[in-house]
Order: C-alpha cells, then structure tokens, then sequence
C-alpha cells in the first residue's frame, strides 16, 4: 500500500532562498509486515517518485518501507538546459563531469531528512537508479566521512546504500575525503554498498559504474559488491 505526503524543502523551512529548487511530491510504500528497515527510493532523470512505486510493492521485501521522494525540476545542461526532474545538474555523463555539488548537497540533505524521523530501531537505506543511483553513493560516502562536502554533519547512521546502473559523483575526491580520519576509514569498511550495472547500459555506461565501483573500494570501501548483467 502506497501514499503521498505533501512537499517541503530539504530543510523543513518555510523559509527557502530563490534560487532553491522545490522538491515534488513524496510517495511511501508501507511494509506488509514488521517494519525492521526503511531505504529512501531514487528515481532517474526526468521520472518521478511514483515511478517505481508500483515495482517496490511487488519485491518479496515484506518488511521494507520505502520512501520516493521527487526531484526538482531543473534546466539540465546535458539536454540542452531542457527543464526535468533532475536531483543536480550534469554537463555530461562522465566521471570528469563539473559536479553540481550545491544541487548534489541540496538532494542528499533533503534524502537524510527523510529518514531522521525513523524509529530509533529501523535499519536506514539509500537506493537509487541512474541519476537517483548517484546521489545513493555520494550519501554513503557523506556517512563514511561524517559530513558533506560542504562541511555540514552527515546527520543519518546509514545501514547500507544501493546504486542500479549508476555512478560516483565527485569521484576525484573521495580516497582523500575517507583518508582524512581513522574513523572515517572504519565506516567506509564497514558499510555494505552494492552496485549493479547492465554491461550493454546504453545510457551510463558500463565502464563508468565499473570505475566507480573500483574507485570506491581503493578508497576503503570493503564490503562493496559490484554485480553485472549481460544485459
């Protein structure tokens, strides 16, 4: 069973700079059985949070509850600066991208909020396809790290996080970022990180989720599974 929550910004505010984009609806799939986990559910580019709704409420996963918030709709230089729900804006699909690191933060921030309202007991998850898959990694390293690029606490123990045909964004800085402190080192082994990718993936490439998988597991990521498909 699924429902939608209205909408708010990444910090709960009324209060929003101009130039923030708004995030859309939120849609919820409840668990069927006791709830023991709840993992925030990333929709690619230009879909919507009930895009995968009706998926997730078919997987044999009874005692998940999955959140699928929206993304903004933004203008995407890659397209043209064509507007779509987009949870940052990318210039090319391509490791050597310019990150849009503020729309990157904004999207993460707005993933961890959603979770901080979770039963001290649940398990916390981040999944995601595509673009939704990106930003699913960049929070797993703002656990290990502790903290965002920016400098802001990461405020969610996160249990575990899964890309679907993604990618690594601000892949250049990571081995440095998780060097930075022992503790950080022990959260980056101890994290369970999975990646899937589709070796004939017409849209992110095979070689970039590879390479991404590789970069994060040098830069201390241990229990990292990177599974393929010939597909």
């Amino acid at each position: 069973m699924s429902y939608m929550s209205s909408n708010r910004d990444s910090t709960g505010s009324r209060n929003v700079r101009r130039n923030v984009l708004e995030f859309g609806r939120t849609y919820v799939v409840m668990p069927r059985g006791t709830h023991t986990a709840t993992i925030v559910w990333l929709h690619g580019i230009g879909e919507k949070g009930s895009s995968w709704t009706q998926i997730l409420e078919t997987l044999p996963l009874p005692n998940i509850k999955w959140i699928c918030p929206t993304a903004p709709t933004r203008p995407v230089t890659l397209f043209g600066g064509y507007p779509c729900t987009a949870w940052f804006n990318m210039t090319s699909m391509s490791e050597d991208d310019s990150d849009d690191l503020e729309g990157l933060e904004a999207s993460s921030t707005h993933v961890a909020n959603l979770l901080t309202s979770e039963p001290d007991d649940v398990k916390l998850g981040v999944a995601g396809f595509s673009m939704g898959a990106s930003v699913a990694l960049y929070s797993a390293t703002c656990r290990a790290t502790g903290q965002y690029m920016n400098g802001n606490r990461y405020p969610i123990n996160l249990s575990a996080a899964v890309a679907l045909s993604g990618w690594l964004p601000c892949s250049r800085f990571l081995k440095n970022r998780v060097g930075a402190s022992q503790e950080a080192a022990r959260r980056a082994a101890s994290l369970p990180v999975l990646l899937c990718h589709g070796r004939v993936d017409d849209v992110v490439e095979y070689k970039l989720g590879e390479k991404s998988a590789q970069t994060m597991y040098s830069a201390g990521f241990q229990n990292l599974t990177f599974r393929t498909y010939n597909e």
